[in-house]
């Protein structure tokens, strides 16, 4: 796998391993094994030159562990978006149209 003109990584040195996505889902969320976790052991690596094993480890923090397994994991998730203009335009016009039916019905309530 090719990282940059000059780093190259065998892809036998990296496994992956789909595992359930943390965060919303719904019903599924316990289900389904939507995010995968990649795994790239920085220490055994040949792929590495020793600078660039050392830049790695700096760069890494967190998502290194005490071994040299560098563990990166993807989820993708739900992004939040804004209601389209015709969206809002709908909305209100149906509230307005239960406000009027809800208004029609006390007012026939309040004539008897």
């Amino acid at each position: 796998m090719r990282v940059t003109s000059y780093i190259t990584i065998d892809e036998a040195e990296l496994s992956e391993q789909f595992i359930r996505a943390s965060g919303p889902g719904g019903q599924n969320v316990n289900k389904v094994s939507t995010a995968v976790e990649l795994r790239f052991d920085v220490f055994q690596s040949n792929s590495l030159s020793e600078e660039v094993r050392t830049r790695l480890i700096k760069l890494a923090g967190k998502r290194i562990s005490a071994q040299g397994i560098l563990i990166i994991t993807a989820q993708r998730h739900r992004i939040a978006t804004k209601p389209t203009r015709a969206a809002k335009q709908q909305r209100l016009t149906d509230k307005r149209i239960a406000s009027n039916k809800k208004r029609t019905r006390s007012s026939a309530i309040d004539e008897h």
